[in-house]
């Protein structure tokens, strides 16, 4: 065990499960430890580096305004922030942007803004929300109380009432549920900490329908899934499907931090001075890094390649899977956001994974999910494939 390892034992909050690994420099799609060993990342720090480790071209943006600005709070307009909401908004549906720090921000910000809205249209009356069951939003109270997984609940109830849950795709729930008290619902395109799992097309369509007939607000949850890491910008374009809000975070300035919340500008009006408010939320640093983020995964030929990659690792891991059947149940995901649901427990695999020095996430007991950064190669996704198929043939079934 090394000494950064060592000194975190001892100072740092018990709350996360930690691999006895300290990293202490990252290349590209490499991490590197404090004694010299080399990891292949196929987790990009759970979907946040979609441009890898330490890319060049963003480090020259933050050295650029680490010497001009770095704070001055919301008090006052800098144009990293107004440049990056601009932006946000000529690539997206909405047309207003409020920035803040972390995915849960995001989320409460959206959260508040629907029962703001609906208040000041409908009247105090319209607060439910419905979530999804097996859906994550984040830790803070209002995110956990919308997550559909009772095991991240307990301790920490009572938690925010109004809210029902329904199953994913259950359109026959759905319509069951759905009344004029609801005043948002809110969905992740793709279920990432539950497993990876894609919400259907169909479903999604009845989620605006009945947003429409009720005078409710459709809620995208793209923290894992906005910034190019399915093949488009926002995966809420796959469906053909506009939100009123989107919360966005993760990959927006490649590690640092920094969230939005996006709308629709009749939506947006209901925040007004004193309603809502973050002290560090879209500061410079982050917001110029941020647009460069966006000039680089926004450009189509980008898109149009990560698509290619994800299609091509899912395929050849699909096949592995029909070489070896029995062990792996279903491959999961669009772009380079990919669940391997698994017959077994998943934890031999993690823990192989490990050894061989390739980084991957198990979100759920039976699935390995992997999120590379975008900028993977065709290389490093074969050389996973057969890091991936000397694992799979090592397993006893």
């Amino acid at each position: 065990m090394g000494y950064i390892v060592e000194m975190g034992e001892i100072f740092l909050a018990g709350n996360y499960k930690r691999e006895k690994l300290a990293f202490v420099k990252g290349a590209g799609t490499r991490l590197f430890t404090e004694d010299g060993e080399e990891y292949l990342d196929f987790t990009s720090g759970i979907a946040v580096c979609n441009l890898g480790h330490a890319n060049s071209e963003l480090k020259e943006v933050l050295e650029t305004q680490a010497k001009l600005l770095w704070h001055t709070s919301n008090l006052y307009y800098t144009a990293p922030q107004a440049k990056l909401a601009k932006k946000l908004v000529e690539l997206s549906f909405a047309e207003k942007v409020f920035f803040a720090n972390s995915g849960a921000e995001a989320v409460e910000a959206a959260l508040k803004l629907a029962r703001r809205f609906a208040y000041e249209n409908f009247g105090k009356d319209k607060n439910c929300f419905i979530a999804l069951e097996n859906s994550f939003h984040g830790r803070t109270f209002g995110a956990l109380s919308v997550t559909g997984q009772p095991k991240y609940w307990e301790g920490f109830e009572p938690l925010v009432p109004g809210i029902i849950f329904v199953p994913p795709n259950d359109k026959k729930a759905l319509k069951k549920v759905f009344n004029e008290k609801v005043c948002a619902i809110i969905i992740e395109p793709i279920q990432g900490e539950g497993g990876i799992y894609p919400l259907d097309k169909e479903f999604i369509e009845l989620t605006k329908e009945l947003c429409e007939k009720f005078n409710a607000l459709l809620i995208f949850d793209e923290i894992q899934t906005g910034i190019g890491r399915t093949g488009k910008l926002f995966a809420y374009e796959h469906f053909e499907i506009e939100p009123d809000i989107m919360c966005l975070a993760k990959a927006l300035a490649n590690g640092l931090p920094l969230s939005a919340m996006l709308a629709k500008e009749k939506v947006m009006n209901s925040l007004k001075p004193g309603t809502h408010a973050s002290t560090f939320g879209g500061n410079p640093l982050a917001c110029a890094v941020a647009l460069k983020v966006l000039e680089i995964i926004g450009n189509p030929s980008f898109l149009k390649e990560v698509s290619l990659k994800g299609k091509v690792l899912k395929e050849k891991i699909e096949k592995l899977n029909k070489e070896k059947p029995g062990i792996i149940k279903e491959v999961r995901g669009i772009g380079l956001l990919i669940g391997i649901e698994f017959n077994i427990s998943a934890n031999e695999i993690y823990n192989k994974f490990l050894e061989k020095k390739i980084l991957v996430t198990q979100p759920k007991p039976n699935i390995i999910r992997l999120s590379p950064p975008l900028i993977i190669n065709y290389r490093e996704i074969d050389f996973f494939v057969e890091t991936f198929k000397e694992i799979i043939y090592s397993i006893k079934s």
